[in-house]
């Protein structure tokens, strides 16, 4: 591609860019489906105002365009005044430079709101002009943050071969840890169990009879949602979210919406007693994972969260073949459900020369951190351990 024959382009919502324009871009052919890459999704957290200036969420959104408009590459981008809705924690960061002097906020950030899962960021299709297209984009939203006075760019949760590209251009480069859920081919749930160690396998047979006792558990997907699914919902997602972090961001008409365009990519799961549901879990389904995104319960059951977002899960994700379940940010607590621990990346620019210096000695130490918090983990997973 000549670099003459495209141009950037900012623009403060999706709703100013096609819909079948941004998918062929955010999931083009040959690429695993990523539902919170849509246009769809994105456009519905915009839409029903859960990502929105006066939320701290400001979408700044950076496109490719060809010579005739067309769109080649995008970036999901927002101006943020707070670090919160990231899952990559860099508050320890904006009060150091508040204390030395410096305005931390507003940052720009590449991400999707409130999700911490593993996904593209860099938007380009496959062909001859993608690492072109990729470095435009990041060399736009570089400039965005100088033009605008940020204090820095951050792209979170981006995948492995990703973040060595943005190291090699300079971007310093941030690990954490997750636990997922890997499908090595298992026939049913006692099939996974089967690769446990005998302690282990017991106690997942116990904690699942249980949360069963006396419930029933509903898979509700596609055409089966309705309203009444979402106001139950609803319910549990404002209980979880006012006991860990307050107000929500997510309100009900963004379940609404969400379901209205993504039914097919949605799983709800209800634990029953009897005809009433006293707990759910909200799932999304990707071309290759089960991404479990929001849980709640309006009565407290032994073992009723494993049941509901662990063990459940895996039965779909057997069922249905997916290689992989994705239950969210932190948790040491799955290890000894069958979860292992996977590094996630984060890449970041920063403005000034010190606070970056400052960000890189850190970041070395808290690598190493991670790494070594990794191999002990590993020697205690649940498996059979090789003889």
């Amino acid at each position: 591609m000549d670099e003459t024959s495209f141009k950037l382009r900012m623009v403060d919502g999706l709703t100013e860019v096609d819909r079948a324009a941004w998918d062929s871009v955010a999931n083009p052919s040959g690429r695993v489906f990523d539902p919170f890459l849509s246009w769809d999704f994105l456009e519905a957290l915009e839409a029903t105002e859960a990502a929105q200036p006066e939320t701290g969420w400001t979408p700044a959104h950076l496109l490719v365009e060809g010579a005739a408009g067309t769109l080649k590459a995008a970036m999901p981008l927002y101006a943020k005044t707070h670090s919160q809705g990231e899952f990559v924690f860099d508050h320890s960061w904006a009060d150091a430079y508040y204390r030395a002097g410096g305005e931390y906020y507003p940052k720009l950030l590449c991400a999707v709101p409130f999700t911490p899962v593993t996904g593209r960021r860099l938007l380009t299709p496959p062909g001859p002009d993608e690492i072109r297209l990729q470095r435009a984009l990041l060399a736009g939203a570089v400039q965005l943050a100088e033009q605008n006075g940020f204090s820095s760019l951050h792209v979170n949760f981006l995948q492995p071969d990703m973040a060595a590209a943005l190291q090699q251009d300079g971007l310093l480069i941030r690990t954490d840890q997750q636990f997922h859920w890997q499908n090595d081919g298992y026939s049913s749930f006692d099939d996974f169990l089967a690769v446990l160690s005998s302690a282990k396998r017991k106690n997942l047979r116990k904690e699942r009879a249980k949360a069963q006792n006396g419930l029933r558990f509903e898979h509700v997907t596609r055409d089966a949602i309705t309203e009444a699914h979402w106001d139950a919902f609803y319910d549990f997602y404002v209980d979880t979210g006012q006991r860990k972090w307050g107000s929500p961001y997510l309100n009900r008409e963004t379940f609404s919406v969400l379901g209205e365009r993504m039914a097919e990519h949605i799983l709800l799961i209800f634990a029953m007693d009897r005809d009433r549901p006293i707990a759910g879990a909200l799932n999304m389904i990707g071309g290759e994972a089960l991404y479990g995104r929001y849980w709640g319960c309006i009565e407290q059951r032994p073992m009723l969260h494993f049941e509901t977002c662990y063990y459940q899960a895996i039965d779909y994700a057997i069922a249905n073949g997916l290689k992989t379940v994705e239950a969210g940010a932190q948790g040491g607590h799955k290890l000894a459900r069958g979860y292992g621990p996977v590094t996630t990346y984060s890449a970041h620019w920063i403005a000034h020369p010190g606070l970056r210096d400052a960000i890189h000695n850190y970041l070395e130490r808290e690598r190493e951190a991670v790494e070594r918090e990794q191999g002990y983990l590993r020697k205690r997973t649940p498996f059979k351990k090789a003889e």
